[in-house]
């Protein structure tokens, strides 16, 4: 399992690297929000509670996608702009993770933060999952990165994905803490790239 001078090295390494990035993605960033704000006629910054380390709620950032319609029944229902599906396909909308990493809330690497509702009701030897921060991508996030398209084709996406999807997630979060190794981590964001083009 993760020792505390892993956990120690995982921190200097996401502190160093997001502090370098930050110079060239600060005017990339905040003009998608700019521009997210525009396409959707909201803030085009989001920000969403969701279960951190050690079960502990954090705020995340994206930038938005989803456009909010109101219907001809009064309710409301949101759905993605054309801008916001580029924007998603590409992971240009996770951008705002970089400061939830130098926060300290978020990792580069490690297992994606959820809603409410499942990281926080693991138990037993599951919990090993929590000890690390929730990171911007991982190897259940690589594995998954067609999540939506694969529960759109699915007659019960709910369903779907809290038996099939999030129980494949936790086993892969699971290896993933027990092995961890900064030599991993760096693959991981490798792979991340290399699946954005």
């Amino acid at each position: 399992m993760i020792s505390p001078r892993q956990v120690f090295v995982k921190r200097i390494f996401d502190v160093t690297l997001g502090l370098f990035l930050l110079p060239f993605l600060i005017i990339p960033i905040v003009l998608l929000i700019l521009m997210a704000t525009l396409d959707t006629g909201q803030w085009g910054l989001f920000s969403q509670y969701r279960i951190g380390h050690f079960g502990i709620p954090f705020k995340i950032y994206k930038i938005r996608t989803l456009k909010q319609e109101l219907h001809r029944l009064g309710h409301l229902d949101a759905s993605a702009t054309r801008f916001g599906k580029f924007l998603r396909r590409y992971k240009l909308d996770e951008l705002p993770q970089l400061f939830n990493v130098i926060k300290g809330d978020m990792s580069f690497v490690g297992p994606r933060p959820d809603i409410a509702g499942f990281a926080d009701c693991l138990e037993g030897e599951d919990r090993i999952i929590l000890n690390v921060k929730p990171g911007i991508t991982g190897p259940a996030t690589i594995k998954y990165k067609d999540e939506e398209r694969i529960l759109a084709q699915q007659s019960d996406p709910e369903h779907y994905n809290r038996t099939v999807i999030w129980t494949d997630k936790v086993e892969i979060n699971k290896k993933y803490v027990r092995n961890w190794r900064f030599s991993v981590d760096l693959l991981f964001i490798l792979k991340s790239i290399k699946n954005s083009k």
